[in-house]
């Protein structure tokens, strides 16, 4: 595993991770969600471990809000900069996403798939629906964040107060309350977590704005556990929602890991060869472009003609039954 210091068009140095074990085409960078770092969330190194062993390199992506508060030093100005989920302007997503793909670009990657986790699968939809970035080949959402399901614990209160501080210039104080209970946060940071829909993209109800999604003509995977507590008992039909508003959504794959939550405890190992299998699939579709129109991609490349002609590759593992509409 290799450390990542990467910066952003600003001069913001977000802390990454590469896992790789040998040369490879493809990459899978994976946004964080909020406080979603290595230690709350060790399933990246199980998914890094397993997609590395087998070709496909891994970048554990952190932006923003991995940490509650951190220093860093901007590498444009050279001053001390502290960032984290308490001082967070969710527009600094693009940047911090485009920050991580710029990267890759640069390292040679042929394919790269964007995934985020949580807050950073919002990330994703956010940036994919601003940018229509034609370099990420596919995306992957893991466990999208219901920001309705978190805000209704703010309480009438609470949000009075919020909306005081910001509207008498006072946003740049910190709450003498923590957010949802756990979050500290500057009046201007949960004022966007109340009132901003550049990350309240996703939604349980029907009705709800999907406006973003409904703009990204990218394909790709939405994965959930049967067990996350987020969609109000029901996430199969929360991500099934979720993806019946992409305009190719027959294209895209649903996997729902049973048993498990938000953060797939005890089901990490399966996580991570569901994610292999299904990238492994892509990989063969890609070798053969009859089989997989590039004008889904935008970028067109060489076939593999040795898969092409029929010797299709070896998948790790027997192939899974996936949800699928």
């Amino acid at each position: 595993m290799k450390t990542l210091n990467i910066p952003t068009k600003t001069g913001t140095v977000l802390h990454g991770a590469l896992f790789s074990e040998r040369p490879a085409d493809t990459v899978v960078i994976a946004i964080t969600g909020i406080h979603g770092n290595f230690y709350s969330n060790p399933f990246y190194y199980t998914i890094g471990d397993t997609l590395s062993q087998h070709g496909i390199d891994f970048i554990y992506a952190q932006t923003r809000d991995a940490f509650g508060k951190i220093d860093i030093i901007n590498q444009q100005s050279g001053q001390k900069e502290t960032i984290g989920s308490f001082n967070e302007n969710f527009a600094d997503a693009i940047d911090d996403v485009q920050a991580y793909i710029d990267y890759a670009e640069q390292a040679g990657y042929q394919r790269i798939l964007l995934a985020g986790h949580s807050l950073g699968a919002n990330k994703v939809i956010y940036y994919l629906s601003q940018t229509q970035d034609s370099r990420i080949d596919r995306f992957i959402l893991l466990s999208p964040a219901n920001i309705t399901h978190l805000t209704n614990a703010i309480s009438e209160n609470e949000r009075q107060y919020i909306r005081q501080q910001v509207q008498n210039g006072q946003g740049q104080r910190l709450l003498p309350f923590e957010l949802f209970g756990w979050l500290p946060a500057l009046a201007d940071t949960a004022y966007q977590w109340l009132y901003s829909d550049l990350l309240n993209n996703v939604h349980v109800e029907t009705d709800g704005d999907f406006s973003q999604i409904r703009s990204i003509q990218h394909r790709g995977a939405l994965l959930i556990g049967t067990l996350d507590r987020f969609t109000y008992g029901d996430p199969k039909r929360f991500l099934q929602n979720i993806n019946i508003n992409f305009p190719h959504s027959e294209e895209n794959t649903l996997i729902f890991i049973e048993k498990t939550g938000h953060t797939y405890q005890q089901k990490e190992q399966e996580l991570a060869d569901r994610l292999l299998h299904l990238i492994q699939t892509w990989q063969a579709d890609w070798a053969c472009p009859e089989l997989d129109n590039e004008a889904k991609i935008g970028r067109n490349r060489q076939p593999n003609k040795a898969v092409c002609a029929g010797n299709k590759p070896i998948l790790a593992s027997k192939p899974t039954k996936f949800g699928q509409i």
